[in-house]
């Protein structure tokens, strides 16, 4: 009998230098072994130093990527990174309903690592009416989940009182991502679901080499979804994979600004 892959689609937009994006992504989904498909929705023009561009793709082209992926090779989970317009988010979320998909993992790109907006403003009210209640599990840094809810975050007790607001958006699962937090030898995330909030902590590693880490944190949730595991397991393992990612990935010299993380560190010497 002939294996199958599990299969996982990111709707994200491009990272020309690679370490972000549906770049990250389909590197994440490989190393975890899962199959990696893209529906790409915005071209960047970008390195490590930071986004020199943005090209937006037609959402009827966005649209049609999705389906032509779900309809022939079909989908176990969903990672969705950058949406930049209220059009894209919409298109999105028709794309969901119509294919029924259940696991759907959303991280609220808004901000890059170099301090880069990438999301309209109007589109923001868009996220939180119509695509959060349709994700499995949300995936904010400390800055986007100040966005989702209108307040600045910045401390623990921040993100433990952002966690009632943020739930109520309607994702099924809230991961707030403690990464922002500064002063801290320990980076601690926060996770709800099932009406407990369980906290996920990892030594906080010292690299300039941490771009696309959120990217491949959610990506890393979606790929381990798409093998069966709970929201929580996913997390946690999750979690471990980033951490190393970050912890091999500090010691390479890639570009002049923030390098990526390293995703194959189990394979490559």
């Amino acid at each position: 009998m002939k294996k199958s892959y599990k299969r996982v689609l990111t709707i994200a937009g491009s990272d020309s230098g690679g370490g972000a994006g549906i770049q990250a992504d389909i590197k994440t989904f490989s190393a975890l072994g899962c199959y990696g498909m893209s529906a790409i929705t915005a071209i960047t023009a970008q390195n490590t130093q930071g986004v020199a561009a943005v090209h937006p793709i037609p959402v009827p082209f966005i649209e049609k990527q999705i389906s032509m992926v779900i309809e022939d090779i079909g989908v176990d989970a969903v990672k969705i990174g950058m949406l930049h317009s209220a059009e894209v988010i919409k298109a999105v979320a028709r794309m969901l309903e119509k294919y029924k998909i259940e696991n759907v993992v959303l991280d609220p790109v808004m901000v890059a690592t170099s301090g880069d907006r990438l999301i309209k403003e109007e589109a923001i009210a868009t996220l939180k009416s119509v695509l959060i209640p349709l994700t499995s599990i949300i995936t904010p840094n400390l800055p986007e989940a100040g966005v989702l809810i209108g307040q600045e975050l910045s401390t623990y007790a921040d993100m433990t009182r952002a966690m009632a607001d943020l739930v109520s958006l309607g994702s099924k699962a809230v991961l707030i991502k403690g990464g922002h937090m500064s002063g801290q030898s320990r980076i601690v995330d926060l996770l709800y679901y099932n009406h407990t909030v369980k906290e996920f902590s990892a030594p906080r590693i010292e690299t300039r080499n941490n771009h696309g880490t959120g990217c491949t944190l959610s990506s890393a949730i979606a790929a381990y979804l798409a093998k069966g595991c709970t929201l929580d397991k996913a997390m946690d393992k999750a979690k471990k994979y980033i951490t190393k990612a970050l912890d091999n990935g500090q010691n390479y010299r890639l570009g002049k600004g923030h390098g990526p993380v390293h995703h194959f560190y189990e394979f490559w010497s």
